[in-house]
């Protein structure tokens, strides 16, 4: 089986524990995931929802007819995304957690992208781009 795996909110009101198979993950670009996280995409590991377990519950807001969104009320973290509906061929349930609310996201590799039919290309190749670590900005260091 997969390897438990730890994450949650920006305050730490929110946790999680999750089975988690393979370093297979996804960035979504649709406009409803674009607006959930305020950026150009979003990134999610999808589990088997079964194999969550929280250590409070989510807060969540039902995003469309078919979808919900689970975050902290108190921080404003989003944390998932999943189908209202449980799928129809009998597999089990999924959500999708958003990887940066993972305790240790570097394990996980983007593998495809979904809702390609918004996505901003200029956000996808930044490699060419400055870059400027955390600890070498001085206003930052001072603070």
């Amino acid at each position: 089986m997969g390897e438990q795996m730890t994450g949650g909110c920006q305050c730490g009101r929110v946790r999680y524990t999750a089975q988690v198979e393979g370093d297979d993950a996804y960035l979504c670009h649709c406009r409803m995931c674009q607006r959930a996280t305020g950026g150009v995409a979003a990134a999610y590991k999808q589990v088997v929802r079964d194999t969550v377990t929280w250590t409070r519950e989510p807060d969540r807001f039902a995003s469309s007819p078919i979808a919900r969104r689970g975050f902290c009320a108190a921080c404003g973290t989003p944390l998932t995304f999943e189908y209202v509906d449980s799928p129809a061929d009998g597999r089990p349930a999924k959500i999708d957690l958003m990887l940066g609310s993972f305790d240790e996201p570097s394990r996980f590799r983007p593998t495809s992208h979904f809702g390609w039919e918004s996505h901003h290309a200029a956000w996808l190749d930044s490699a060419g781009l400055p870059r400027l670590r955390s600890d070498e900005y001085q206003p930052l260091v001072a603070k």
